[in-house]
């Protein structure tokens, strides 16, 4: 399997679970699938391209061996991550039956944590029948402090996956691949205060971790975005200053008729 969110395989499955009639038929099959060709790719990514703009991006890709079982049921759930998307402002695309793109945009760290916490909400309390699946729990924490031209974000994530701990063999080796992307344009600083603190592998400007099933997961990230709204103000008094001073300073006053 490519990579892979863990924060998806919570969305999945809290979202299938809503399915009562064939909850316990669809979780199955998915799980055997899991478990026997690690045939289902999840991929999440945050992206933050400037303090008032960024983009939440989920890409689900189910195999064709699921479909052929439940293609009636995904297709429902899939129906539901439409809108779900859509009651958040965001956008889908439906590449195939089995295959879509989520795209949810924010446009402060503040609306990021609301939007995450909502698109990703556990549904334990609506149905108490839940499986094991539903004790997966995440907490995403965005807060930002801006200081006119630029704004420090501060972003901590926590993803409890003890419940999937069948999913690692013996020597530690995941039977899925689990990742978790942050993109900003300039560099992240990593933080390891936690002994729950999981090691990113750097791409550039984007950071990738890799999430262990059956603990539980420590993400926190310092970054610094531009202000593009205080860049601009501050362009717009330096034009505002330019133009007095060329006219009052270099050019010649205008005779007086």
């Amino acid at each position: 399997m490519n990579v892979l969110s863990l924060i998806k395989i919570k969305s999945v499955f809290s979202s299938l679970t809503k399915i009562t009639k064939i909850k316990s038929i669809l979780l199955m099959v998915i799980l055997s699938s899991l478990l026997l060709s690690g045939c289902v790719k999840y991929d999440l990514g945050v992206n933050f391209n400037s303090t008032n703009n960024g983009e939440l991006i989920q890409h689900i890709q189910l195999a064709e061996r699921i479909t052929l079982f439940s293609s009636d049921y995904l297709s429902e759930w899939l129906k539901t991550l439409e809108n779900q998307a859509r009651s958040l402002g965001g956008s889908t695309q439906r590449i195939s039956p089995a295959e879509i793109i989520v795209k949810i945009p924010f446009t402060s760290a503040k609306e990021l944590q609301k939007k995450f916490t909502v698109f990703f909400k556990n549904p334990r309390s609506e149905d108490s029948n839940n499986s094991e699946i539903s004790d997966i729990t995440s907490s995403l924490v965005a807060e930002d402090r801006n200081f006119f031209l630029f704004s420090r974000n501060h972003l901590v994530y926590d993803l409890d996956l003890r419940s999937l701990a069948m999913l690692t063999t013996k020597n530690n080796n995941s039977i899925v691949n689990l990742d978790f992307s942050l993109h900003t344009p300039w560099g992240t600083r990593n933080i390891e205060n936690n002994k729950n603190a999981i090691k990113p592998e750097k791409h550039g400007n984007q950071l990738i971790w890799t999430l262990k099933p059956g603990a539980i997961n420590h993400i926190e990230v310092v970054f610094w975005l531009p202000n593009f709204l205080g860049i601009g103000t501050l362009l717009i008094i330096g034009f505002v200053c330019l133009g007095f001073y060329l006219r009052y300073k270099l050019l010649p006053n205008p005779s007086i008729q």
